[in-house]
């Protein structure tokens, strides 16, 4: 078992958009839900994914910022990161994140009421694919 670079881990993650983001809720209780990338897969330690401000999401956030991130992909790879999250409410930086697909569910854009940006800082990766499995702390 030889523990992976960064640079390795994003690579493996190259292709996978969904993932399931785990928050902790005011009374103590581990939710999740799945969330896309929306394509924003150049993987350096951060993560953003796009909801509403009104969502349970961000109210967990607000509370407590400590969540997971989980994905799974081909070849039985399975990915869990742990990390800090904040919200990111300015213009500017939702642009740099948008896509066109978002529309759907943003029908006005970075200027529809209330969308905000999650961002996850990766704290600690761990990884396993068959018979290797490893750990990543970041700093």
């Amino acid at each position: 078992m030889a523990d992976k670079t960064l640079k390795e881990i994003a690579a493996k993650m190259a292709n996978l958009d969904i993932a399931l983001l785990t928050t902790r809720t005011s009374r103590g209780q581990l939710t999740s839900r799945p969330m896309s990338n929306n394509g924003d897969v150049e993987y350096d330690g951060n993560s953003y994914y796009f909801t509403f401000e009104k969502s349970r999401t961000v109210q967990d956030i607000t509370e407590d910022a400590h969540v997971n991130l989980g994905f799974s992909g081909a070849k039985g790879l399975y990915i869990s990161i742990t990390g800090a999250a904040s919200l990111i409410r300015q213009k500017a930086i939702l642009q740099q994140h948008w896509v066109p697909s978002l529309n759907q569910w943003f029908p006005e854009g970075v200027d529809t009421p209330g969308v905000v940006l999650v961002h996850v800082k990766a704290q600690r990766i761990k990884y396993w694919q068959g018979e290797d499995e490893g750990e990543l702390h970041i700093r």
